[in-house]
Parts: structure tokens; sequence; C-alpha cells
């Protein structure tokens, strides 16, 4: 039996785990888990839990984090999708009675009953080491659903972090960096290289904390449209925005009513979408619907 906060984060013993129990690691669900402690402990400071919180971990692997969040935590949900998983983390986490174990596809579980049903008059928190391959649905969902999460702390693809925190004009900035920070600030922890994970990934990794904020960051007339305009500037970065909104599919919009409604922005029509911000395209949206 593993004992409270033991050296779970440790290659040695990860694999000695992985051993016993005959794991095979599934490239298909993106496992890597983490051996650093020193990054273990830089992701828990990040997500701010307090005794009084609940957490919902996506992914727990064979519970390296899930330990230390229920040492800081009132009650811990891990959600596992690899049933292979569940007698590691039944055994890993055996002397804690704040955590329920639940094998199931985060994208297809219903978060909001979820929330109600185990974390009643509770602040809600997300912490998850994310499968690169599958981190911004799992993120715009959560953010999308609107649930009543304070906050969502995340281990993703180093250069997915950066694209969430990016700017207008950046490399970066893209889609995801505007739908973002319309639900959350966000806030860069840690750089986490490849040598911290058993297997190694190809790539860095970053730790971002998205604090949920109380109320949209701009207030728009239609959302939909504002994402479908988002979106259609960034299907066609090498566009000018006019041409990126009238050749898109999702709008119907003319160029020269594309045109017309940038140019009451004050912007020029040749002007890319890569330039504008949040509060342009929320403007932009209101005056294609004016």
């Amino acid at each position: 039996m593993v004992n409270k906060v033991s050296d779970l984060v440790n290659a040695g013993v990860t694999a000695q785990i992985i051993k016993k129990y005959d794991f095979s690691f599934q490239k298909r669900f993106g496992q890597n888990f983490l051996i650093d402690d020193h990054v273990l402990g830089k992701i828990i400071d990040a997500a701010l839990i307090e005794e009084s919180d609940g957490v919902i971990e996506i992914g727990p692997g064979i519970g390296t984090m899930t330990q230390r969040l229920c040492e800081r935590a009132g009650k811990v949900v891990a959600i596992e999708i690899d049933r292979e998983l569940i007698p590691i983390l039944s055994e890993t986490l055996s002397a804690y009675d704040n955590v329920k174990i639940v094998n199931a596809d985060v994208m297809k579980t219903d978060l909001a009953a979820l929330i109600s049903d185990e974390f009643p008059g509770m602040n809600v928190k997300v912490v998850a080491n994310l499968p690169y391959y599958i981190t911004t649905p799992i993120v715009m969902n959560l953010l999308e659903e609107r649930l009543p999460i304070d906050s969502i702390t995340i281990m993703v693809q180093k250069e997915v972090a950066e694209r969430m925190q990016a700017g207008p004009g950046s490399k970066d900035y893209g889609a995801l960096s505007l739908a973002v920070s319309y639900y959350a600030d966000t806030y860069i922890a840690a750089n986490v290289p490849p040598n911290c994970f058993m297997p190694r990934p190809k790539v860095g990794s970053g730790v971002i904390r998205l604090t949920i904020r109380k109320d949209n960051a701009v207030n728009v007339s239609d959302e939909k449209l504002m994402f479908d305009l988002i979106r259609a500037a960034f299907n066609q970065r090498r566009k000018t925005l006019t041409n990126a909104i009238a050749n898109y599919s999702g709008l119907s919009y003319t160029k020269e009513e594309a045109a017309a409604a940038i140019q009451k922005l004050g912007l020029s029509e040749t002007i890319r979408g890569e330039a504008l911000t949040l509060e342009q395209f929320a403007k932009l949206a209101d005056f294609l619907t004016s």
C-alpha cells in the first residue's frame, strides 16, 4: 500500500508501479506522467487551493498529483479515461478518504451535474496535466459551459500556453487567445522541460492558470457572431479581414458589408484579423448586426 504523500513523483517509484501492474502507456490517451517534484509543487501552488475547495482533476494518471491535491483540498474528484489506471489509483489513493475516482471521458461527462452532486456549497477548481492532442477542446468545453468553477490550472504544451496568453500582433495570437481572454485572466506559472515526464514528450510544456472572470471581458450583442468573425479571421490569417469575412462559409456578409463595418471601427479595410483586439471584434459584431 502507498502511504500518504508518498514519493510517487519519482522516476524509480513510477517505474515500479508501472511494472507491478504491467501497465502500458497508451498513445491514444497522450499519457506522460510527471516525475519532477519541483514542477509538481509549482502546479499545486499555482492552483491556489484551500482546505475548503473542491477540485476536479482531469487525467490523474497513477495519482502523483492527486495525492498532493488531497492534502490541500476538501474533496477531489479524479476523472480518468483509461480503465487500466483505475486499480493503480485505488492503491495510490487508498489512504485518502476525500477522493473519488471516476472512470470516464471528461468530454462526455456532465460536469455541471458532477459539481452539483459532489461539491455542494464548495468553491471548485480544475487541475490537470492535459494530453496535448485534446487540450483545446477540453479547455474550451470547460469555459463555454460556464461551469461554476473559480479557475483552471493546467499543464499543456508550451506553445499552447503561450497562445492562450498572447496579445494582438504576436505570432502566437489567434482564436484560442481571444476565446480564453473572453472568459478568463491568464497567468503562466512555469515552463517545464521534457525530462520531467515519463515517457518524455518531444516538446516542452507550460503550467498556466485561467482565473474565470465574473463577467465576460467584453459586452457583445451576438456572442456567436463574434466568435464566427474570430474564426473567419484566423482560418485565413494571410487574407485581409474583409476578404476573410466575405469568404468564410459560416458567415453571409458581402465584402462591401464587411469593409463598411471595419471602417466604422476606424480601421483600414486592408487590415488583417491578427491586429484586432477582443474589444474590436466585439464592436465589429455589433456593427454587423446593427
